[in-house]
Protein backbone atom coordinates (compact mmCIF):
# COMPACT_ATOMS: atom_id res chain seq x y z
CA UNK A 1 0.00 0.00 0.00
CA UNK A 2 2.78 2.37 0.95
CA UNK A 3 4.66 1.53 -2.25
CA UNK A 4 1.53 2.33 -4.26
CA UNK A 5 1.14 5.74 -2.57
CA UNK A 6 4.78 6.55 -3.27
CA UNK A 7 4.30 5.64 -6.93
CA UNK A 8 1.26 7.92 -7.25
CA UNK A 9 3.17 10.76 -5.57
CA UNK A 10 6.10 10.31 -7.96
CA UNK A 11 3.78 10.48 -10.98
CA UNK A 12 2.23 13.71 -9.69
CA UNK A 13 5.62 15.33 -9.15
CA UNK A 14 6.78 14.33 -12.63
CA UNK A 15 3.57 15.70 -14.20
CA UNK A 16 4.03 19.02 -12.41
CA UNK A 17 7.63 19.25 -13.61
CA UNK A 18 6.64 18.52 -17.18
CA UNK A 19 3.90 21.15 -17.03
CA UNK A 20 6.38 23.78 -15.89
CA UNK A 21 8.81 22.96 -18.69
CA UNK A 22 6.28 22.28 -21.41
CA UNK A 23 4.92 25.83 -21.96
CA UNK A 24 1.90 25.82 -19.68
CA UNK A 25 3.33 28.65 -17.64
CA UNK A 26 1.45 31.80 -18.77
CA UNK A 27 4.71 33.50 -19.66
CA UNK A 28 5.23 30.95 -22.44
CA UNK A 29 1.75 31.22 -23.95
CA UNK A 30 1.92 33.06 -27.30
CA UNK A 31 0.09 36.38 -27.09
CA UNK A 32 -1.76 38.00 -29.95
CA UNK A 33 0.09 41.15 -30.98
CA UNK A 34 -1.18 43.90 -33.26
CA UNK A 35 0.61 44.14 -36.59
CA UNK A 36 0.21 47.90 -37.02
CA UNK A 37 3.26 49.78 -38.31
CA UNK A 38 5.10 46.56 -39.06
CA UNK A 39 6.69 47.77 -42.32
CA UNK A 40 9.88 49.80 -42.47
CA UNK A 41 8.07 52.54 -44.43
CA UNK A 42 5.37 52.94 -41.79
CA UNK A 43 7.91 52.96 -38.98
CA UNK A 44 9.89 55.64 -40.77
CA UNK A 45 6.73 57.76 -40.83
CA UNK A 46 6.44 57.46 -37.05
CA UNK A 47 10.08 58.49 -36.73
CA UNK A 48 9.40 61.53 -38.94
CA UNK A 49 6.48 62.50 -36.71
CA UNK A 50 8.68 62.33 -33.64
CA UNK A 51 11.25 64.48 -35.42
CA UNK A 52 8.50 67.10 -35.83
CA UNK A 53 7.89 66.94 -32.05
CA UNK A 54 4.38 65.60 -32.64
CA UNK A 55 3.01 63.61 -29.70
CA UNK A 56 0.81 60.69 -30.67
CA UNK A 57 -0.55 57.31 -29.68
CA UNK A 58 -0.36 54.30 -32.00
CA UNK A 59 -3.78 52.71 -32.50
CA UNK A 60 -4.56 49.02 -33.13
CA UNK A 61 -5.55 47.98 -36.63
CA UNK A 62 -9.30 47.55 -37.03
CA UNK A 63 -11.56 46.29 -39.79
CA UNK A 64 -14.77 48.21 -39.13
CA UNK A 65 -17.15 46.62 -41.63
CA UNK A 66 -18.51 47.78 -44.95
CA UNK A 67 -14.99 48.11 -46.30
CA UNK A 68 -14.12 50.75 -43.72
CA UNK A 69 -10.91 50.29 -41.78
CA UNK A 70 -8.26 52.00 -39.72
CA UNK A 71 -4.88 50.49 -40.59
CA UNK A 72 -1.58 51.97 -39.38
CA UNK A 73 -3.33 54.89 -37.71
CA UNK A 74 -2.48 57.13 -34.79
CA UNK A 75 -4.23 59.46 -32.40
CA UNK A 76 -2.52 62.85 -32.45
CA UNK A 77 -2.17 64.24 -28.93
CA UNK A 78 -0.23 67.42 -29.68
CA UNK A 79 1.05 68.85 -32.96
CA UNK A 80 2.06 72.25 -31.64
CA UNK A 81 -1.28 73.98 -32.27
CA UNK A 82 -4.45 72.90 -30.49
CA UNK A 83 -6.67 71.07 -32.99
CA UNK A 84 -10.24 69.96 -32.39
CA UNK A 85 -11.89 66.65 -33.32
CA UNK A 86 -8.88 64.71 -34.58
CA UNK A 87 -9.71 61.01 -34.53
CA UNK A 88 -7.72 58.16 -36.09
CA UNK A 89 -5.38 59.37 -38.84
CA UNK A 90 -3.00 57.54 -41.11
CA UNK A 91 0.58 58.47 -40.34
CA UNK A 92 1.27 60.23 -43.69
CA UNK A 93 -1.88 62.31 -43.26
CA UNK A 94 -0.89 63.28 -39.72
CA UNK A 95 2.67 64.13 -40.74
CA UNK A 96 1.56 66.37 -43.59
CA UNK A 97 -1.16 67.99 -41.51
CA UNK A 98 1.31 68.80 -38.72
CA UNK A 99 3.75 70.29 -41.24
CA UNK A 100 0.95 72.31 -42.87
CA UNK A 101 -0.12 73.72 -39.50
CA UNK A 102 3.45 74.69 -38.61
CA UNK A 103 4.79 75.95 -41.92
CA UNK A 104 1.65 77.34 -43.57
CA UNK A 105 -1.09 78.17 -41.05
CA UNK A 106 1.02 79.96 -38.46
CA UNK A 107 3.09 82.12 -40.83
CA UNK A 108 0.05 83.02 -42.94
CA UNK A 109 -1.92 84.13 -39.90
CA UNK A 110 0.84 86.50 -38.85
CA UNK A 111 1.35 87.79 -42.38
CA UNK A 112 -2.26 88.45 -43.30
CA UNK A 113 -4.09 88.77 -39.98
CA UNK A 114 -1.39 90.03 -37.62
CA UNK A 115 -2.11 87.39 -34.99
CA UNK A 116 -1.24 83.81 -34.03
CA UNK A 117 -3.52 80.83 -34.62
CA UNK A 118 -4.18 79.16 -31.26
CA UNK A 119 -6.71 76.57 -32.39
CA UNK A 120 -7.62 74.77 -35.60
CA UNK A 121 -11.19 73.48 -35.83
CA UNK A 122 -12.01 70.38 -37.86
CA UNK A 123 -15.05 68.26 -38.61
CA UNK A 124 -12.98 65.17 -37.89
CA UNK A 125 -11.04 62.45 -39.66
CA UNK A 126 -12.40 58.88 -39.69
CA UNK A 127 -15.98 58.35 -40.84
CA UNK A 128 -17.35 55.21 -42.49
CA UNK A 129 -19.15 56.78 -45.43
CA UNK A 130 -19.14 57.19 -49.19
CA UNK A 131 -17.80 60.16 -51.14
CA UNK A 132 -19.94 63.24 -50.50
CA UNK A 133 -22.00 61.23 -48.02
CA UNK A 134 -23.91 59.45 -50.77
CA UNK A 135 -25.93 56.30 -50.17
CA UNK A 136 -23.93 54.46 -52.79
CA UNK A 137 -20.70 54.83 -54.67
CA UNK A 138 -17.02 54.90 -53.80
CA UNK A 139 -15.90 54.96 -50.18
CA UNK A 140 -14.51 58.28 -49.01
CA UNK A 141 -10.91 58.50 -47.82
CA UNK A 142 -12.51 59.28 -44.46
CA UNK A 143 -13.50 55.60 -44.38
CA UNK A 144 -9.79 54.78 -44.14
CA UNK A 145 -8.88 57.58 -41.68
CA UNK A 146 -6.93 59.09 -44.55
CA UNK A 147 -8.73 62.46 -44.67
CA UNK A 148 -9.40 65.49 -42.48
CA UNK A 149 -11.90 68.34 -42.89
CA UNK A 150 -10.77 71.78 -41.64
CA UNK A 151 -13.47 74.32 -40.88
CA UNK A 152 -12.07 77.31 -38.97
CA UNK A 153 -9.16 78.97 -37.18
CA UNK A 154 -9.19 80.72 -33.81
CA UNK A 155 -6.74 83.60 -33.40
CA UNK A 156 -5.03 84.72 -30.23
CA UNK A 157 -6.89 88.04 -30.40
CA UNK A 158 -10.23 86.18 -30.27
CA UNK A 159 -11.21 86.30 -33.92
CA UNK A 160 -12.64 83.17 -35.55
CA UNK A 161 -11.87 82.82 -39.25
CA UNK A 162 -14.12 80.19 -40.82
CA UNK A 163 -14.41 78.86 -44.36
CA UNK A 164 -18.14 79.46 -44.36
CA UNK A 165 -18.11 83.08 -43.21
CA UNK A 166 -14.74 84.40 -44.34
CA UNK A 167 -13.84 82.71 -47.65
CA UNK A 168 -15.40 85.75 -49.33
CA UNK A 169 -14.88 88.09 -46.39
CA UNK A 170 -12.46 90.96 -45.89
CA UNK A 171 -9.40 91.08 -48.21
CA UNK A 172 -7.00 89.91 -45.49
CA UNK A 173 -9.28 87.01 -44.57
CA UNK A 174 -9.66 85.97 -48.18
CA UNK A 175 -5.90 86.13 -48.72
CA UNK A 176 -5.24 84.08 -45.58
CA UNK A 177 -7.62 81.26 -46.51
CA UNK A 178 -6.49 81.14 -50.12
CA UNK A 179 -2.86 80.92 -49.08
CA UNK A 180 -3.73 77.95 -46.88
CA UNK A 181 -5.55 76.31 -49.78
CA UNK A 182 -2.57 76.81 -52.09
CA UNK A 183 -0.05 75.53 -49.57
CA UNK A 184 -2.19 72.46 -48.85
CA UNK A 185 -2.08 71.53 -52.55
CA UNK A 186 1.68 71.02 -52.16
CA UNK A 187 1.29 68.58 -49.23
CA UNK A 188 -1.86 66.53 -49.77
CA UNK A 189 -3.00 64.25 -52.59
CA UNK A 190 -6.48 65.78 -52.75
CA UNK A 191 -7.52 69.26 -51.64
CA UNK A 192 -11.11 70.46 -51.97
CA UNK A 193 -12.42 73.84 -50.89
CA UNK A 194 -15.39 76.20 -51.19
CA UNK A 195 -14.89 76.73 -54.90
CA UNK A 196 -15.10 73.00 -55.66
CA UNK A 197 -18.79 72.53 -54.83
CA UNK A 198 -21.47 73.57 -52.36
CA UNK A 199 -20.76 70.61 -50.08
CA UNK A 200 -17.33 72.09 -49.32
CA UNK A 201 -18.55 75.63 -48.70
CA UNK A 202 -17.71 75.33 -45.00
CA UNK A 203 -14.47 73.34 -44.98
CA UNK A 204 -11.26 72.27 -46.63
CA UNK A 205 -11.05 68.55 -47.35
CA UNK A 206 -7.52 67.14 -47.28
CA UNK A 207 -6.59 63.54 -48.02
CA UNK A 208 -3.54 61.60 -49.20
CA UNK A 209 -5.09 59.94 -52.27
CA UNK A 210 -3.67 61.07 -55.61
CA UNK A 211 -4.97 60.68 -59.14
CA UNK A 212 -5.17 57.05 -60.23
CA UNK A 213 -4.33 58.13 -63.79
CA UNK A 214 -0.97 59.84 -63.34
CA UNK A 215 -0.36 60.07 -59.59
CA UNK A 216 -0.71 63.85 -59.55
CA UNK A 217 -2.42 65.84 -56.83
CA UNK A 218 -6.04 66.95 -57.26
CA UNK A 219 -6.51 70.53 -56.07
CA UNK A 220 -9.78 72.42 -56.42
Amino acid sequence: MQRRLLLILAVLVATTALSACGGRDERDIPRVTNDSFSSSESRKCLADLKAQSVRFQVLPNQMRGGGCRTIDTIKVLDLGTETANLGPMTCPLAANFAAWARHAVRPAAKQYLGSDVVRIETFGTYSCRNVNGGRSGKLSQHAYANAVDVSAFILRDGRRISLLNNWNGQPQERAFLRRLHQSACKRFGTVLGPEYNAQHANHFHFDMAKSMNDGSAFCR
